[in-house]
């Protein structure tokens, strides 16, 4: 995954091309700055996808990011289905199993993010615990 780096002449991100790479790649710079460890991105199993797994002190985050240029479809906050919530879930577990961590304590959180057109990073929220299991 791309990274976002910052441009010294203006202090904002570098973010590739297209809402959805360029808010996963911001986030895991808002996550960087708050503290969490990103230890994957974009992780892919059968029962659906995680954009990024990060840990904070002890706990395993799995981190949904949803990013959004307009509220024409609502805001990013309104995004998890009841659908995507069990493939979150399902997602999480299978990773727990692969990497050996089933009892770790974990959870999923949402990251929204709102962009103007040229990629810029308006607002973000961190929703802790946005999916329960």
């Amino acid at each position: 995954m791309p990274s976002a780096r910052k441009s010294r002449a203006t202090n904002r991100l570098n973010l590739p091309a297209g809402a959805g790479r360029a808010g996963e790649a911001a986030a895991v710079h808002l996550l960087r700055t708050r503290g969490f460890e990103i230890l994957r991105t974009n992780y892919r199993v059968r029962e659906g996808e995680i954009d990024i797994v990060a840990k904070l002190e002890n706990e395993l985050v799995f981190v949904e990011v949803k990013t959004r240029r307009s509220n024409s479809y609502g805001s990013p906050e309104e995004s998890i289905s009841t659908g995507k919530a069990n493939k979150l879930i399902a997602a999480a577990q299978s990773y727990l199993a692969e990497t050996g961590l089933e009892q770790s304590d974990w959870r999923i959180d949402l990251l929204a993010i709102e962009m103007d057109s040229n990629g810029r990073v308006l607002r973000s929220n961190l929703v802790e615990n946005a999916v329960s299991f």
